[in-house]
């Protein structure tokens, strides 16, 4: 029994360490040999800013004005809102901005936000569309960022950079976010040296127009929409330049359903583009996607088999110190979810978001067993 449970901690450890340490090192490693330089600003192709929103009346009108306001020449730029049956005051604040360059397209039956893009884009008239959110923050020059790197025809999409603030530091999530979202930048910023994005940040996300392939319903399209640019022949590259910043989610229970519905999104999207884990086919692009999207999305299985693997082995010292961090470590979490978080020293954050996480995971499992589908989005701002 204890030689079980020790191969069984031995498998888990091992997997826990390549996510999250072995996977970025290796990759941190080999981008040492793959420089490439930030592309000079200067490239300005015509752009279409499309904004997919579901009762965005509290945003959608800030978010237009800083959209013209940015530093892009106004004759290459236009902004057009999809807007997925939104039954607030929406669809009349665009209309009522007089800017030739503003366009509203109204989906009259709440189909999701991979829908609304879909229909959005076949209303662009940009050589680039720059996929946005209501909510969220550009930097003046995001735009131009984005842009100059398809001064390099082998570029088929582009990738900003997303930080998350946190205002009110109300809850763990918040923290948590914010360093999940650091990381995750990190990542990005060595698969693009190396060569390419297998995925990128949905709230500032760039492709070619001619290049779009339009997704199903439940497709989560800042994944699988970057992979389909990668199975033309394209790179989708990160651009740290573009910055944009959004608020985190208010609430434990907020982050979590969207969590939720982003794995279950990733995981049909994975699905639909199984071809690419062929390794003799597509050998960067199958490696990626095994070390970051599919071993990580295991996570939660070999968590559980450490923890009775820990269990049964914690006879021997060794063992028991180990198993008494991970009972520590888990505490946190809860204390973190139970004691008012501007009480907590904050890093606690950081054991409560790891294990919503991984909990989301096991539920978008589920929900996906019961062939439940996230398609959907609701707004809960006012």
């Amino acid at each position: 029994m204890s030689d079980v449970a020790m191969f069984i901690f031995g498998v888990a450890s091992a997997m826990l360490f390549y996510v999250y340490l072995g996977y970025p090192f290796l990759l941190a490693i080999i981008a040492l040999f793959c420089r490439r330089s930030e592309q000079e600003l200067g490239c300005c192709p015509t752009i279409s800013v499309l904004i997919a929103a579901r009762n965005e009346q509290a945003e959608i009108g800030r978010k237009i004005e800083e959209t013209l306001a940015s530093d892009y020449p106004a004759e290459n730029l236009e902004v057009v809102v999809a807007s997925d049956a939104s039954t607030d005051r929406t669809d009349s604040i665009v209309k009522r901005c007089r800017d030739p360059r503003v366009r509203l397209v109204r989906i009259p039956k709440h189909r999701g936000k991979t829908v609304a893009q879909n229909v959005g884009v076949e209303a662009c008239r940009g050589d680039v569309i720059v996929f946005s959110d209501a909510t969220t923050v550009y930097h003046p020059k995001a735009f131009r960022y984005l842009a100059c790197n398809y001064e390099d025809p082998t570029v088929g999409g582009v990738s900003g950079r997303y930080d998350y603030f946190d205002l009110e530091k109300a809850s763990p999530a918040g923290f948590g976010s914010i360093a999940y979202w650091n990381y995750e930048n990190v990542i990005k910023m060595l698969q693009s040296r190396i060569h390419s994005l297998t995925g990128s940040s949905g709230c500032i996300y760039s492709v070619r127009r001619k290049l779009y392939t339009p997704l199903p319903n439940d497709a989560c399209s800042d994944l699988v929409e970057p992979l389909c640019i990668v199975r033309q022949g394209y790179r989708v590259v990160f651009e740290g330049r573009a910055l944009a910043r959004e608020e985190t989610t208010k609430t434990v229970n907020e982050e979590f359903r969207m969590r939720v519905r982003v794995i279950t999104n990733g995981l049909l999207g994975i699905l639909m583009m199984r071809e690419l884990l062929k390794f003799w086919k597509y050998p960067w692009v199958s490696f990626q996607l095994l070390s970051h999207k599919v071993l990580r999305w295991m996570i939660p299985i070999f968590l559980v088999l450490l923890f009775l693997a820990d269990a049964v082995l914690a006879g021997r010292p060794l063992f028991q110190f180990l198993f008494l961090l991970q009972v520590l470590f888990y505490g946190f979490a809860i204390a973190s979810m139970l004691i008012p978080f501007h009480r907590l020293w904050k890093p606690l954050g950081i054991p409560f978001y790891f294990c919503s996480m991984n909990a989301a995971v096991l539920f978008s499992g589920l929900e996906l067993c019961k062939g439940n589908k996230h398609a959907t989005w609701e707004t809960v701002r006012t």
